[in-house]
Formats: C-alpha cells, structure tokens, sequence
C-alpha cells in the first residue's frame, strides 16, 4: 500500500479540484480575448484561434464597422440561395471576439441545404418571408416550423438544419453565432463535390444505390 505525505496529498487534491473546475473545451466558444481590441491582420496566417493583431497605430475606425450585410448578393447556385459571410475574413475586428453574422436571402422555393456549423451555435431571425427551419439532432429526432417576419430561432451547435423558403416571395433572415469563424459544413457540397472526388464505391454503399444514381447526383453540381 502506497502512503503520501500530507503536502503530496495536499498537492493531489489541488490538482484534482481545479481539474473539475475548469471547463471543457469542448464545451466552449471561442477563447475570451486578453486584449482590448485585436484587429485581424488578414496578411499573416491563422495561429491556433484567431488571427495576428493588426499593429494598434494602423487601427482605425474603418474596422469596426462592416457593410457587407447591407445588399443581398445575386442569386447564383442551384440551390436558389446566397450566404453572405460577416465573420472574421470579410470583418477583421471581429477577431478573437467570439462573434460573427450572416445575412441569408432565398428565392421562392429556395433552400439553404442541410449543414452544420462545427464551431458555434446559432440564432437567427425571420426579416420577411416565410420560412420552414428544421434541425436533426444526434438521435436522428427532426424538429422544424415555418416561421415568419420577426420570429427568432436558434440551431445547437453542430446539428444539421435548413431553411426552406416557402412562400411566394424572397425570404430574408439574419444569423448571428458565438465564433469570429463558424465554419460551415454543407452536405451535398461535402458528399458531391469535394475536391478529389469521394470514391462512388462509397457513396454507393452508403446510399444503398447504384453508380448510375451517383454520378447523375454528382453532374448536378459541376458549377
């Protein structure tokens, strides 16, 4: 039987304590910032979270401020909708703050398909339109409703969701998240796009069809 001395075993417990009491990582959003400000300097590589600060005499105004949400983009992909992206890349004040924005316009009839967000969780709300958002939990349990103008929703991290526009008019959200860099993880995108292509043997498989229905999939998203 090992005995301890009582500093050791002082020690021990310490340790153990402060184990339990600090949070996972996993559990947490982007890492608080230990700095006023820190202005994304875009020229230099990502390191571990966050980006390099921009020295603090080339700060200005200017990078507190974004205007990319202000004008919907063309609709250009086949899925009738277009993801304009406020997060650190686009607004580089937003670096190591924890937070990001996105506006989401969809045609009659549009989607923004099912994906995920890997690193944030997600709330938004209806401008106009009407809109049919669902997400999938880890159960494979669906929740959805169509919501209109001024009604919020809100995705956990990580789950798969969508936005179907389903009324007779171009619908409208903004979605704000807890990460300057949410990530987006778009499934047909991941499945039937990727670059090398997956192998059809395993889309075959996991679709429990044959290669014919693959590649006719796959020609639908040769941009």
């Amino acid at each position: 039987m090992i005995t301890l001395s009582p500093s050791l075993l002082l020690f021990c417990l310490t340790v153990s304590l402060l184990l339990l009491l600090l949070p996972l990582p996993s559990h947490c959003a982007d890492p608080d910032p230990l700095q006023d400000l820190c202005v994304a300097d875009l020229s230099a590589s990502i390191s571990a979270n966050n980006f390099p600060c921009k020295p603090l005499s080339e700060v200005t105004s200017d990078d507190f401020v974004f205007n990319g949400l202000r004008k919907q983009a063309n609709f250009t992909d086949a899925f009738g909708v277009t993801v304009t992206t406020g997060n650190v890349l686009s607004f580089p004040g937003l670096n190591t703050l924890g937070i990001a924005m996105n506006r989401v316009d969809i045609e009659p009839g549009g989607i923004n398909p099912p994906h995920s967000h890997p690193r944030a969780s997600e709330i938004g709300i209806v401008i106009e339109g009407n809109i049919l958002a669902g997400i999938v939990t880890t159960k494979n349990v669906y929740c959805s409703k169509v919501l209109t103008a001024g009604q919020v929703f809100v995705i956990p991290r990580g789950l798969v969701h969508f936005q179907l526009n389903v009324g007779q008019k171009k619908a409208l959200t903004f979605t704000a998240f807890n990460s300057h860099l949410p990530g987006s993880t778009v499934l047909p995108l991941n499945l039937f796009a990727a670059a090398p292509s997956i192998p059809v043997e395993v889309l075959t498989k996991t679709f429990l069809v044959d290669e014919d229905a693959i590649n006719n999939i796959k020609s639908k998203f040769v941009f």
